[in-house]
């Protein structure tokens, strides 16, 4: 099994503050989540960068590889959800990459974390090339080895009735 990259390694966020933006400056800095040990940490980096401001109101005025944060609804302009570390971090502890979580909510929609991370645990069945390679993994267990030798597929049609009961995207497979 490959190491999982911790998902707040490659999300970032640009930040400046309402007032310099409306005094016609975008001056700020882009700050990498994965630095930074919880949203306490992160908040402390924030006031730093705009401490000539007394009481700064933050402006994420872009970010980068947050996707997933986005669907969730942890992230946007004028927001920054305190929950996001924790939720990284079940993700990180889950043993499955951010891709399979963003695959999940692609098939089913958005929806609350913990209904993600629940369907995700529950459902996911892998990651495969295509819908015939999947039902020829689903399906070749059940057919007895005795047969094997007379009996002839037709995976492609195969696939196409089992994936009644599954869904995909981005080639990961979860059951309905």
């Amino acid at each position: 099994m490959t190491k999982l990259t911790n998902c707040l390694d490659t999300a970032s966020i640009y930040v400046g503050t309402y007032a310099k933006y409306n005094k016609g400056s975008l001056y700020g800095k882009w700050l990498n989540l994965g630095d930074y040990s919880d949203y306490e940490d992160l908040l402390k980096a924030m006031r730093e960068l705009h401490g000539d401001e007394d009481d700064p109101e933050f402006m994420l005025q872009d970010h980068e590889n947050c996707e997933l944060f986005e669907k969730l609804g942890l992230i946007g302009e004028t927001f920054l959800s305190p929950e996001i570390y924790e939720i990284a971090k079940q993700i990180n502890d889950s043993g499955f990459d951010i891709e399979v979580f963003e695959s999940y909510i692609d098939c089913v929609g958005k929806m609350d974390f913990q209904s993600v991370y629940g369907g995700v645990m529950n459902y996911y069945i892998g990651e495969y090339s295509d819908d015939e390679t999947f039902a020829q993994y689903i399906l070749e267990e059940s057919i007895p080895e005795s047969l094997s030798n007379y009996i002839y597929i037709d995976w492609e049609a195969t696939a196409r009735n089992l994936m009644f009961d599954y869904f995909e995207s981005n080639g990961h497979y979860f059951q309905s």
